[in-house]
């Protein structure tokens, strides 16, 4: 058992979405595990805002998920406007620390891989299984499988009760998909971590350091992907809403 209780996070509202403060999400997480508290982790952004102001499923399952991180620099910028300082924590780099920590001996969490084309998740676990050859890495598949392949992964979840499970469908279908399956492996962390088996197999780049602490990912992403710049249109979008927030009616900092 962990030394210390299992505590809420404070959370604050960006634009009616929760955003859970902390300056040691991986701390608090490994707490729940290790308690057999199940986790539903969301990476947000400001494009999800925006998509949640128009899904009220998506917005419902934020609301109730147990943890939602700032992924994007969007997000740090509504808090900043309120006075609330948060560092970005990328979903990408929360799911490689997740990882990190499931294959140090004290701990041996054992890891799911799902979602993604078939190469793409391959080549992404074997990658994070080189890097570190002590990872319990139970469970593989892709994101294109049919209704029985899709029941047969269930079953595999089900069976094995991996402690990580990192799902790569596309925001909101990941989270859709986590939402109707967590009773699986109740005491699990559940993570949708997106784009992040392309970078992580090598089909991608990630945007160098110095771009990403200039809040710039964004913009490196678009310029790998020009395909995305109809997504970016959430972000000036976003900014005026948040603003506009801001101006009206300021969020109050409470616990969930």
């Amino acid at each position: 058992m962990p030394d210390r209780p299992y505590t809420p996070l404070p959370q604050f509202k960006i634009l009616g979405q929760p955003v859970h403060l902390a300056t040691d999400y991986t701390s608090w997480l490994i707490d729940r595990l290790q308690q057999g508290i199940g986790t539903h982790v969301v990476t947000m952004n400001a494009e999800i805002v925006i998509q949640a102001s128009h899904d009220p499923e998506l917005a419902n399952i934020i609301g109730n998920a147990d943890l939602v991180t700032p992924d994007g620099s969007g997000i740090i910028m509504a808090l900043r406007l309120h006075g609330v300082e948060q560092p970005r924590y990328a979903g990408i780099d929360l799911g490689a620390d997740l990882i990190r920590l499931a294959a140090k001996p004290e701990h041996n969490y054992s890891v799911f891989f799902y979602g993604g084309k078939p190469e793409i998740v391959d080549r992404s676990a074997q990658k994070w299984q080189t890097e570190l050859p002590n990872l319990n890495i139970v469970g593989i598949e892709h994101g294109y499988i049919d209704s029985q392949q899709q029941t047969q992964l269930l079953h595999q979840i089900q069976t094995t009760q991996p402690k990580i499970i990192l799902v790569a469908l596309g925001m909101p279908r990941q989270e859709i998909w986590i939402r109707d399956n967590f009773h699986l492996c109740p005491q699990a962390i559940w993570i949708g971590v997106g784009g992040s088996f392309d970078v992580w197999s090598g089909s991608k780049n990630r945007a160098p350091e110095y771009i990403r602490n200039l809040d710039l990912e964004w913009m490196y992403r678009i310029a790998q992907e020009p395909s995305r710049w109809r997504r970016a249109l959430a972000l000036p979008q976003f900014a005026v809403l948040a603003v506009a927030e801001r101006i009206w009616g300021k969020q109050q900092l409470a616990p969930k």
